[in-house]
């Protein structure tokens, strides 16, 4: 047997323009759900981000969620754990970690229903490190996911590693290479099952798992989800001679790809593909292994220079490296707000506490990091968000009736998030 677990990650910034998600949901989100609802054995793992999830209720995209919601019903999907927010995990304390997770599940559990009852978590960009399997494990989640160069051990193709000092949480490796080329349209559907088929040479039993942002799937490459997708899916439905692709045309397979897959697969080593929580009762367990601190975009060389995360914290980005300070900033002034409030001043503490769940988004820092990535305005807006948090935070801590040197903390740390701001926008200028 060999198995594909297919991942796709829905997510927008909470700052995203609803012109830009609309047109989002018309290129990518409606046409995937029609496709997992076309094809009988279609099966997928989808995370979506709890603030995505009310970004479509709020802007139109209500047949966005019941589509999903509709799918994971009838068993095509499984649906993830995650954070609210889509912060870079390692990178923020833990009780925020803690705090993303569960409002992820109640705005999700909300939307959803019963049907939303994760097993699974995907931390975002799968940025990995042991507090983030910590909170995973404390609330409620059997495996993880991570990324391929997280892996420390031999690669596991026919067992399921547990990660080491947590002996119930499971972990799951994406595979980087195949993903990539999927996503950067360097391998069709016809390469990729010849890619299984492959892997079914070696031994009787294998897994493979890929992950990917759902809009890889006609929002960022036109028709893919149709050009790549469906000729993948329609091998697990026994359609071999013709794929609809849905776009004025259809498509034969090609000769040589058409006799590989009509020809039996090898007993024992059947084509399948599941949802991620199936490899679980589909493989035994493996070894313990310590998954090494890295995202799904963090290269070998990245590694050699002690930068895990290096799209949203690389020491050598000095933008990068002011935003963080301010978010610094932000999370002391919240935690004194908190503290200090008085009657009058709570609706400012409980504001500036919320508005800190939203400013801990990771784009902000993704957009400052010019590989090849950079946006001064969606650069700018995540600073505003933390900004409105230094506001709302400082009005609450100007009505406390605080000790004066816990006020006089407040006062250095707002003159200092003041000149955090100033110098990202000239740092903005000037680039």
């Amino acid at each position: 047997m060999i198995a594909w677990a297919p991942v796709f990650h829905f997510y927008q910034p909470p700052t995203q323009f609803p012109a830009v998600l609309k047109k989002i949901c018309h290129e990518s989100y409606r046409p995937l759900i029609e496709l997992l609802s076309e094809f009988d054995r279609a099966r997928a793992t989808v995370n979506i981000n709890g603030s995505l999830t009310q970004m479509l209720l709020d802007c139109g995209g209500q047949d966005v969620v019941s589509g999903l919601r509709r799918l994971a019903d009838s068993g095509r999907i499984e649906l993830l754990g995650s954070a609210m927010y889509h912060p870079i995990l390692p990178l923020i304390p833990e009780r925020e970690i803690v705090r993303q997770i569960e409002l992820n599940h109640a705005t999700n559990r909300r939307a959803f229903g019963d049907v939303y009852a994760p097993r699974g978590f995907f931390p975002p960009e799968l940025a990995y490190d042991a507090t983030v399997a910590t909170a995973a494990v404390n609330t409620g989640h059997r495996w993880i996911l991570t990324s391929g160069i997280a892996c420390a051990t031999d690669w596991p193709v026919s067992v399921v590693h547990r990660i080491d000092g947590f002996p119930d949480l499971a972990v799951l490796f994406r595979d980087d290479i195949v993903s990539n080329r999927i996503s950067f349209k360097s391998i069709d559907g016809f390469g990729f099952i010849d890619h299984l088929r492959s892997l079914g040479r070696a031994q009787s039993s294998t897994y493979v798992v890929t992950a990917m942002d759902a809009e890889t799937f006609g929002h960022h490459v036109t028709d893919w989800e149709r050009l790549f997708l469906a000729h993948v899916y329609a091998q697990f439905d026994s359609e071999l001679d013709r794929v609809e692709l849905g776009i004025q045309q259809r498509v034969d397979l090609a000769a040589q790809h058409r006799q590989i897959l009509a020809e039996p697969a090898p007993r024992g080593r059947e084509l399948r593909v599941v949802t991620a929580t199936e490899l679980l009762d589909l493989f035994p367990a493996g070894a313990t292994t310590t998954p090494r601190p890295s995202s799904w975009s963090t290269s070998g060389e990245d590694l050699v220079r002690g930068v895990p995360y290096p799209l949203w914290k690389d020491p050598s980005n000095h933008v990068q490296a002011l935003l963080w300070r301010h978010l610094q900033v932000c999370l002391e002034l919240v935690d004194l707000a908190t503290r200090t409030a008085v009657p009058e001043g709570r609706p400012y503490a409980d504001i500036a506490r919320g508005l800190l769940d939203r400013a801990l988004h990771s784009c902000q820092f993704w957009w400052a990091s010019r590989r090849p990535m950079w946006d001064l305005n969606m650069v700018e807006r995540g600073l505003a968000e933390q900004r409105a948090v230094v506001l709302n935070a400082m009005k609450a801590l100007t009505m406390s009736k605080a000790q004066s040197a816990c006020r006089q903390t407040a006062d250095d740390r707002y003159a200092i998030a003041e000149d955090l701001g100033r110098r990202v926008r000239r740092q903005l200028l000037a680039a």
